[in-house]
């Protein structure tokens, strides 16, 4: 440990505590002055598919490019006359003054009242009205563009349809399709950076007051942890504006999750063992060196470990995930930075008095301090009794709580099998949106089928096709187009496929492949080879099966890796085959256990029907990476005193030493991401709970338990192919 060592020596001595300090405000502060925000970079129309998915590529043929906004117009008791009139003025004003963007604009202020009339419901309530915008445009644009299209109704409607309930009498609005739903979208995420970092702040700030009842010591770790966010955005919007990376809000929302729960936890690890030794050693620099000795190592190690994880991200092909892998990891990399350097430069200026007011002294400045005041002394416990006899019943007992513990998360695990998904991103915002109250009124007053139609592309140079007649015949369709021939190249034809349910359920996604073998079966019959590359399928519901199957792709391809690197990381810092078996294998059956306990809160507490695909990828990465940082913690300080001791006595009294800290910390990073259920985005609730309820499995059952019992019932086999405890644990780090 002699690196760890000369950074103890030189961020905690009389100089060095104050120059590490320093520089910190000095990076930071420069950072913030001369780099860019984050906030000015983050692009939320970043593509989720890569340019070679079928649908991007049948989207690249359609000659029709834009962003389409919809505006539902909705009266409860029948669209009027005077109705349609306005919507024929505010037609008419748009297209004399168009919007900030606008492209396209159907005339409708040039169609007669029969023709306006036909496009009404069939109960005569709602009538769409098109824009479409630019396709470069961005969120910010459209907005200002959306803004501008309502500010235009305001001097035309006596009463403001965009603002009224659909359920009044009134006539009242709504603005749906890409545009619509991308600017609300991209408003929630801006609501949610600001919410979850409020809360994660208040609720870190709370725990730790509990916890440790002291001001100084709370705020500490919120200080490292606002050091390290101050320093991560200005890099982040730096690496963005030369473009090497993207990102996006909901990116950034995460991460502030992740920043304040596991950079707490490591501030936890080093501030824990500093309390415990200033109880035996007098001299505080000393108890500081000690402690970032004797916890640096586990402290670098878990960081890497999600760091390393975290990377692999950037295998992804899907793009929301491969845009979490650079501020993820850099966010966690400055924190550990942070905790190594200006945490203990921090207790070190602070000292003792870092823990006032219960301020931990040995026994002989406890006595010396009560005979000052004549009072009479009082030796404080060395250790938590629980803790010990914990530690105990675990060594007494390894097989009964090993099995039994393995039982528990084998059955909760079984649930993880019952998940059903949607990748349906719509569904995920609130009900009241106003983009998806519009998308809830052309499924209700037209066709589900019509929400989302499928356009389907053919090269079919002159030859006639049946396809038509062929996919009439299918039940899951309602209806087919006339083939439209392509203006810019007449050997391509498209057809309009209407879907006889939701275009965004499982059942459409298959409907998929049914049409697209529909389509080379059809080129076939009409004698045209290569009828696989002369097929395209456009449209929402073709971008939902590319979506599932590229992620369902990226998991095959990201799962095995971060497996991989967490293993061998295990094995270089522990030099334990058996111990790194058991560890992954922990964690893993802990990963499992959270899916099937998070379905059954969500699916019965929260009345999900579905979750969203990418939640158990997402939570794979967390949970996988975050558990094994209470594992290498607990592990590494039996490793250590089994040098000393029997191995069961180590055992027992390393549960005692660490359960308190991880305790604590994995309250607070259950608590970071319990606070995404407080946002209006669903598929931040249902990561965050299925994350919190992991972490707690992590901390109070795996740890607590489960890793301790088996490291009891192995044995000294625990330390193969080391020979001695003594060789398990690196001191060169």
């Amino acid at each position: 440990m002699n690196g760890l060592k000369r950074i103890a020596d030189a961020v905690s001595g009389r100089r060095g505590k104050w120059i590490t300090l320093l520089l910190w405000i000095v990076i930071v502060g420069l950072a913030n002055a001369f780099l860019p925000s984050s906030n000015e970079f983050k692009n939320d129309t970043a593509a989720n598919l890569p340019s070679n998915s079928p649908s991007v590529q049948a989207d690249a043929l359609n000659e029709h490019k834009g962003i389409p906004a919809i505006v539902a117009w909705h009266r409860a008791a029948g669209l009027t006359d005077e109705d349609l009139s306005l919507i024929q003025a505010l037609s008419k004003r748009l297209a004399e003054h168009p919007l900030p963007h606008q492209t396209e604009l159907p005339p409708l202020h040039e169609m007669p009242l029969p023709g306006m009339k036909a496009m009404i419901s069939e109960d005569g309530t709602t009538l769409l009205q098109t824009v479409v915008f630019d396709q470069n445009a961005s969120s910010d644009e459209l907005k200002i563009s959306l803004e501008q299209l309502e500010q235009a109704s305001g001097g035309i409607f006596s009463s403001k349809p965009f603002e009224m309930s659909l359920k009044d009498a009134e006539l009242g609005a709504r603005i749906t399709g890409p545009a619509g739903i991308g600017v609300d979208a991209t408003s929630l995420f801006k609501a949610a950076d600001i919410s979850l970092l409020i809360g994660t702040t208040l609720l870190v700030l709370i725990i730790l007051l509990l916890i440790y009842r002291s001001p100084i010591l709370a705020l500490i770790p919120l200080v490292a942890v606002g050091f390290a966010y101050g320093l991560t955005g200005p890099v982040l919007g730096w690496m963005a504006d030369r473009g090497w990376i993207t990102y996006d809000s909901q990116s950034l929302a995460i991460m502030t999750v992740l920043l304040f729960g596991a950079g707490t936890d490591y501030c936890l690890f080093l501030i824990a063992r500093f309390r415990s030794l200033l109880t035996t050693e007098p001299d505080k620099k000393q108890a500081l060196l000690r402690a970032l000795r004797d916890t640096g190592g586990a402290i670098t190690m878990s960081g890497l470990t999600v760091v390393m994880s975290l990377l692999a991200l950037l295998l992804a092909k899907y793009g929301a995930l491969h845009r979490f892998a650079v501020p993820f990891s850099l966010s966690i990399l400055i924190m550990m930075v942070a905790s190594l350097t200006l945490v203990p430069a921090l207790l070190a200026i602070f000292g003792r008095a870092s823990f006032y007011p219960f301020v931990p002294r040995t026994p002989e400045m406890a006595a010396a301090r009560a005979a000052q005041k004549n009072k009479p002394y009082r030796a404080a416990r060395k250790q938590s009794q629980f803790g010990i006899r914990l530690g105990e019943a675990i060594v007494k007992r390894p097989k009964r709580i090993a099995i039994s513990t393995l039982i528990l998360l084998g059955i909760t695990a079984a649930f993880s099998f019952q998940i059903k998904f949607t990748y349906d991103t719509l569904s995920s915002f609130p009900e009241d949106m106003p983009s998806r109250e519009g998308f809830t009124l052309i499924g209700e007053h037209f066709s589900e089928g019509s929400l989302a139609k499928v356009q389907i592309l053919a090269k079919t140079g002159g030859a006639q096709l049946a396809l038509d007649q062929r996919l009439g015949e299918l039940e899951q369709i309602s209806s087919v187009s006339e083939p439209v021939p392509s203006t810019r190249d007449s050997s391509i034809v498209s057809y309009q496929v209407e879907l006889a349910m939701n275009p965004y359920s499982i059942e459409a996604l298959d409907m998929i492949p049914v049409i697209r073998s529909a389509a080379e079966q059809s080129l076939k019959d009409a004698g045209i080879s290569d009828a696989a590359d002369k097929v395209w399928i456009a449209g929402a519901t073709s971008e939902q099966y590319d979506t599932r199957h590229v992620t369902m792709q990226d998991a095959y391809r990201i799962i095995p890796v971060v497996i991989i690197m967490i293993a061998l990381l295990l094995l270089v810092y522990l030099r334990s085959f058996v111990a790194m078996l058991y560890l992954m294998g922990t964690v893993l059956l802990s990963y499992f256990s959270a899916l099937g306990i998070g379905w059954l809160v969500l699916h019965h507490w929260f009345g999900a029907e579905a979750i969203q695909g990418l939640i158990p990828l997402y939570a794979f990465v967390f949970l996988v990476a975050l558990g094994e940082d209470y594992n290498i913690f607990m592990v590494s300080s039996i490793w250590k005193k089994s040098k000393t001791m029997p191995l069961n006595r180590a055992i027992a009294e390393g549960v005692a030493q660490t359960g308190g800290v991880i305790t604590s910390a994995g309250l607070i990073l259950a608590g970071t991401f319990a606070v995404l259920v407080t946002l209006p985005i669903q598929v931040l609730v249902q990561f965050g709970v299925v994350t919190a309820i992991g972490v707690l499995l992590d901390t109070f059952v795996v740890r607590s338990f489960l890793v301790p019992a088996l490291t009891v019932w192995i044995g000294k086999r625990v330390f193969w192919p080391s020979k001695q405890a003594s060789a398990a644990v690196k001191e060169t780090m």
